[in-house]
C-alpha cells in the first residue's frame, strides 16, 4: 500500500520554510474577521469537547486562525486537517449524470490518511476524546461520503460500533437564511444522520457572503484532493503570486488568532452557548482570556 502522499502545506504557526516568498506581498484584508471569530467559537461549543478535524480546504481560515488562538492553552493540538475532498466527478448519460465511483485503491488510501491522524476505527474505540469533523455545508454530501467510508471500515475491522457512534460528531457551517419552522435543514434530509445520537449533527450558521468565499471564492493555500489524486504523486509547493496572496492571508490569521481582541471575541462567542455549563469550555475560556491581554 502507498504511504499517504498528501497536497503541501506551509505550516503558517511555526513557519521555518518560508524564506522570503512573502517580500512585498500586502496581506489581504480580512473583512470577514468578525464573522470568522463567532462562527470559530460556536464551531468549538458545539463540537463538545472534541477535537476538530476540517475536512477540506473550505474552512482551512478557521483552522488557520484557530492555530493563533489555542496557541499556549491545553487545545493547541487539538486542530487538524484532514484534506480530502470527495467530489468524485462522473458523466452525462443522456440526460441523467451519472457518479464516477470511489476505487477500492482509492478507498484503502484515504483509509491509511485516516490511520495517521489517529481516526482508524482501533483508534476511535479507544480514543479518549470524541472527535469532531467540521466543514461548509449545503446538502452534506461530503459528510454522508465520510461517513460511509468510516462506517464500512469500522463494520469490516469488527470495532465496537456502540463505542464509537458515540465519540463521533458533525459540525456543519451553513450559509445563514431566515429560519422558521419550515426551514429546509440538511441533517433531516440525511439517513445515516439518524445512526447517530441527535447531539452529534449540529450546525453553525455564517454570513452568506462569508460562507460563499470561504467554499467557493477564496485562493486556498493547498491544491484540491479529489479521489482521482489519492494514488498521485503530488507536486510540490507552488510560488505564484495567487499563492503567495494566499499565504499572506493565512499568516494574518494566525496572527489575528494570536491577538488579545480575537481571543475576547471567541470568548464572547462561546460564552453564548449552552455549553457554558461544562467545564471542559469553562476551562478553555479562562486561558483564552489569560492569554487575550
Amino acid at each position: 500500500m502507498n504511504a499517504p502522499n498528501l497536497p503541501f502545506r506551509w505550516d503558517v504557526v511555526t513557519p521555518d520554510q518560508i524564506g522570503r516568498l512573502l517580500d512585498g506581498v500586502e496581506p489581504p484584508p480580512l473583512w470577514y474577521a468578525d464573522e470568522l471569530l463567532a462562527c470559530t467559537g460556536r464551531v468549538i461549543a458545539r463540537g463538545g469537547d472534541a477535537d476538530l478535524v476540517f475536512v477540506g480546504r473550505s474552512l482551512d481560515s478557521m483552522y488557520d486562525l484557530l492555530g493563533g488562538a489555542l496557541a499556549g492553552t491545553s487545545w493547541r493540538d487539538r486542530t487538524h486537517r484532514l484534506p480530502l475532498s470527495f467530489n468524485v466527478g462522473g458523466r452525462w448519460d443522456g440526460r441523467r449524470f451519472r457518479s464516477r465511483r470511489i476505487s477500492g485503491p482509492e478507498l484503502a488510501q484515504a483509509r491509511l490518511i485516516l490511520d495517521q491522524l489517529g481516526l482508524s476505527p482501533y483508534a476511535l474505540a479507544r480514543r479518549a476524546r470524541p472527535v469532531a469533523f467540521v466543514d461548509v455545508v449545503h446538502g452534506g454530501d461530503t459528510f454522508g461520503k465520510l461517513y460511509a467510508l468510516l462506517r464500512s471500515w469500522i463494520e469490516r475491522e469488527r470495532e465496537p460500533w456502540g463505542v464509537i457512534r458515540q465519540k463521533l460528531r458533525f459540525v456543519g457551517v451553513t450559509s445563514r437564511r431566515a429560519t422558521s419552522p419550515k426551514t429546509w435543514r440538511w441533517q433531516q434530509h440525511a439517513d445515516w444522520t439518524r445512526e447517530l445520537p441527535a447531539r452529534s449533527v449540529r450546525n453553525v450558521s455564517l454570513d452568506g457572503w462569508v460562507w460563499s468565499y470561504l467554499g467557493d471564492s477564496q485562493v486556498k493555500l493547498t491544491r484540491t484532493f479529489p479521489p482521482r489524486h489519492w494514488l498521485a504523486e503530488m507536486p510540490g509547493p507552488q510560488r505564484d503570486e495567487q499563492t503567495r496572496l494566499a499565504l499572506a492571508e493565512a499568516f494574518a490569521l494566525v496572527a489575528l488568532g494570536r491577538s488579545g481582541p480575537a481571543r475576547r471575541a471567541l470568548v464572547r462567542a462561546m460564552s453564548g452557548e449552552p455549553a457554558l455549563a461544562e467545564p471542559w469550555s469553562r476551562a478553555l475560556i479562562g486561558q483564552l482570556s489569560a492569554g487575550s491581554g
